[in-house]
């Protein structure tokens, strides 16, 4: 099972600047909208084909709309070898609310 990060922890991520990698797995229209700051996109489904874009020794935490694909992400990167795999709980429609309220939510 994979472990959960809420929008505050990630945010003081950001803010001390650690060492992680914000995976964004929303389709191309969705990231057009709206996205969160040095985040690397990756649609989900290209995900099992550019598996060697991603860094098994680094946190990654993985962010969709919601935080139902990334769920999914996460248990697919945890069968394949990734050991700190972090689900973001609301996706972007939480750090939209929480975070930045600049943000489009659609």
């Amino acid at each position: 099972m994979f472990k959960e990060i809420d929008v505050i922890e990630l945010n003081e991520k950001f803010k001390y600047k650690q060492e992680f990698l914000l995976l964004d797995v929303r389709k191309d229209q969705e990231v057009m909208v709206s996205k969160i700051n040095d985040s690397i996109h990756i649609p989900m489904n290209q995900i099992p084909s550019r598996l060697n874009e991603l860094d098994k020794n680094k946190e990654i935490i993985v962010q969709c709309k919601s935080g139902k694909r990334s769920a999914k992400v996460c248990k697919f990167l945890i069968q394949n070898g990734y050991s700190d795999v972090k689900n973001l709980v609301g996706g972007i429609l939480a750090w939209a609310k929480h975070i930045d309220n600049s943000i489009i939510v659609y």
